[in-house]
């Protein structure tokens, strides 16, 4: 399914206030059971639909976890479906609608979304196929004390910058390992790919086409400047995903890492930290590469989808729940847990590495078809360069090549 029109403005700055919108959780009696991501505002708009809306459900339940990704497409193929919606992103709801997998929803946001804002609605070929609540991307996390400690002069706002600053860290003997990336095998590994290739000005396919594109200058230089910061990562980055780089900075082993702003809110908060490192912490743009000026860092949504091989009526009771919830009132209690896409939001120190990365240029996760097969691709392929046993150049031919096998057997290429 080739998607020729992609509708969705991100909005980045706080929205006009509303009267909070009462709760309608649709019909009763009815089945609704959500799968997302476990962190702070899934947490959030899931807990609040639960609250809202469990008591006149007849079955209500919640399964956050971490790899959704990996799960999701199996859980939703089913008929019935194991879950009745589950909270995607941009490359995830092209992973679930490649294989029709979920429904369109403009006849539920009639009903139930009068609430709702045009730029919450992800459009594709005139259908609204989720609604967004958050933005997202990754960005830098800085321990101002730390650097200050070390002699380094403000925030890095580069690679190179960031390298400079890691070795006063390590020399000065404060930090062996000051750097933190979500480096583990499989989808970050094509992630962290895919911040830097796009900093470094370059494009994942041919224009116009499904070919590949990475085995070029600048995914040579993408490589580089991953390898040039893993030098002060710890030996076991290749295991280390966002649970696990948000340990590391919470117990005040790193001083620079580059994470998710959805984690923003739980590192800057006095749970699971001290508050030497939450005092300290930084929140501010991703780093930039060889000079350029893009930020290495992909824009995202999340969003509510609502699954195709369900009966009628549990998919209108779970998405009364979920809309239902994304309120004025729920930015009362939540407001500092995401970048929201919701009336009542209000920018507070968590949401400043997102908004400044936005603001400087950052790309958006690209949310075409085929993918899922580069990224694929990449996680897999790149590893070996990381390990030192192969050349960035055969790496990346080890990409593209994996790609077009995957892409072939797709009907992508010929």
């Amino acid at each position: 399914m080739f998607f020729r029109k992609i509708l969705l403005s991100t909005a980045l700055t706080a929205l006009m206030s509303s009267a909070a919108f009462a709760s309608d959780c649709g019909p009763s009696g009815k089945s609704v059971r959500i799968l997302g991501s476990d962190f702070p505002a899934i947490q959030a708009v899931a807990g609040t639909a639960e609250s809202n809306c469990s008591g006149s459900a007849g079955e209500f339940t919640v399964n956050l976890r971490d790899n959704t990704r990996d799960m999701m497409n199996q859980a939703l193929t089913p008929n019935p479906a194991e879950y009745t919606s589950v909270i995607v992103a941009n490359s995830t709801l092209t992973q679930l609608m490649n294989d029709g997998l979920v429904r369109p929803l403009n006849d539920l946001v009639e009903k139930y979304g009068s609430h709702l804002k045009p730029n919450q609605l992800i459009t594709i070929d005139g259908k609204v196929m989720a609604v967004a609540f958050m933005a997202n991307s990754q960005h830098l996390f800085s321990r101002t004390d730390i650097l200050k400690q070390a002699g380094v002069n403000g925030v890095p706002s580069s690679v190179e910058e960031m390298v400079a600053a890691a070795e006063k860290i390590r020399a000065a003997g404060i930090m062996e390992h000051p750097i933190a990336m979500n480096m583990k095998v499989g989808w970050n590994v094509g992630e962290v790919f895919n911040l830097f290739f796009f900093a470094n000005g370059g494009e994942l396919f041919k224009k116009g086409s499904a070919e590949p594109n990475v085995n070029s200058a600048a995914g040579i230089a993408a490589l580089n400047s991953v390898k040039s910061l893993l030098e002060y990562t710890h030996p076991d980055h290749l295991s280390q995903a966002s649970n696990e780089t948000q340990a590391l900075w919470e117990g005040g082993k790193v001083a620079m890492a580059i994470m998710w702003g959805s984690r923003g809110a739980a590192v800057l908060d006095d749970e699971g930290s001290t508050a030497e490192v939450s005092s300290n912490t930084l929140l501010s743009a991703a780093p930039t590469a060889n000079n350029g000026s893009i930020p290495a860092a992909t824009l995202w949504w999340d969003g509510i989808t609502i699954a195709k091989n369900i009966p009628d009526a549990d998919a209108e009771a779970s998405f009364a729940a979920l809309v239902g919830g994304l309120t004025s009132d729920m930015m009362k209690e939540h407001n500092d847990k995401a970048i929201w896409l919701v009336d009542g939001f209000k920018p507070g120190p968590a949401a400043a590495g997102v908004s400044e990365t936005a603001a400087a240029g950052a790309k958006p996760y690209p949310m075409i078809p085929y993918i899922n097969l580069m990224h694929n691709a990449l996680g897999s392929e790149l590893v070996d360069f990381y390990k030192g046993n192969e050349s960035a150049e055969d790496a990346l031919a080890d990409v593209e090549a994996a790609y077009v096998t995957a892409a072939k057997g797709a009907g992508y290429l010929n």
